[in-house]
């Protein structure tokens, strides 16, 4: 029968120290612990949960019989819980008992197990059994363990003279190095500001890059937009032009823009585009000395070339 190890706040010794016994047998059982106010509890094989009905102290006297065979506690008052032993009554009063420990061995440690009877404490041609499975058979009387491991952990009996014992559950625990638990927390911390350092470094770089990247696209449109002749030098069809400016009526000096557009086939057309004032201030002096001319269309005779002027303002 098994009952789980849990950190408590009393513990249970027994003595004899041993997790099996013959009938007969006197058995104590002792709460250690903080409170003066401890009952030992029981979980029988038949499952009924009981009181010791010998209690002293905080010390619980059997003397055993099969149905003493269980699971012990200590508990208190408040509720408070120490660790759980098996104890095992042998039934047989012939037959042999594995001497084992009754509380969890600790990982590293060493450990014996022997087989006994009642009227012989030692015995020699012991078999040896591990989880049913046979783990010495030589004539040593003692199995001994030098360096507990958790696959120790497990039911082990014993056999003598075709005789077996009980099996019993043997526990191992696994402990944490000081050291090993105290940096834990240490190197979780440092974890956890690496990973944060991290993250910010990587949402500095991503809004460096976006801000860099803004930058280039503001500066390449304030230099197309500042660049010579952005605003009348523009291609048709990807043909070569030229610009030319000719005379606009009004009141003051209007030139307009004209486009020279040479086509694929070599002709050249001229078209007016985009419009400007340009004032003179030298030809303003005279402006009204001159006589505008007539607005007029001229061709070439072979009709490649067409100039197209204006209705009023200054010849070119």
């Amino acid at each position: 029968m098994l009952f789980p190890d849990v950190h408590s706040a009393a513990s249970l010794t027994v003595s004899p120290d041993r997790a099996q016994h013959f009938t007969s047998d006197s058995v104590s059982l002792t709460c250690e612990g903080n409170l003066t106010e401890w009952r030992v509890r029981k979980f029988s094989e038949d499952g009924r949960l009981s009181d010791c009905r010998r209690m002293t102290g905080s010390t619980c006297n059997i003397k055993t019989s099969k149905s003493d065979t269980g699971v012990y506690w200590c508990e208190s008052g408040s509720g408070e819980f120490s660790s759980a032993v098996n104890i095992t009554v042998q039934n047989d009063g012939n037959g042999p008992i594995l001497v084992s420990p009754v509380h969890p061995v600790t990982e590293g440690a060493s450990v014996s197990l022997s087989c006994s009877l009642r009227t012989q404490k030692i015995l020699s041609n012991v078999f040896f059994y591990h989880n049913d499975k046979l783990i010495q058979n030589d004539t040593r009387g003692e199995l001994k363990i030098s360096a507990v491991s958790k696959s120790d952990e497990g039911f082990y009996k014993c056999q003598y003279s075709g005789r077996e014992s009980a099996q019993s559950w043997m526990s191992v625990k696994v402990t944490v190095s000081g050291a090993d638990s105290s940096s834990s927390p240490v190197w979780l911390m440092v974890g956890l500001v690496c990973g944060v350092s991290l993250i910010i470094i990587l949402l500095l770089l991503l809004y460096r890059c976006r801000q860099s990247k803004y930058s280039c696209f503001t500066r390449s449109i304030q230099s197309e937009s500042h660049s010579p002749g952005s605003s009348t030098n523009h291609g048709v069809n990807q043909d070569e032009t030229h610009v030319y400016d000719s005379p606009q009526h009004g009141t003051a000096d209007t030139y307009e823009s004209v486009t020279q557009v040479t086509n694929r086939n070599g002709s050249d057309e001229y078209e007016n585009v985009t419009s400007s004032i340009i004032e003179f201030k030298d030809l303003r002096r005279n402006r009204e000395h001159d006589t505008p001319e007539q607005s007029a269309v001229y061709y070439n005779e072979d009709g490649t070339h067409r100039y197209r002027g204006v209705s009023e303002g200054y010849s070119f």
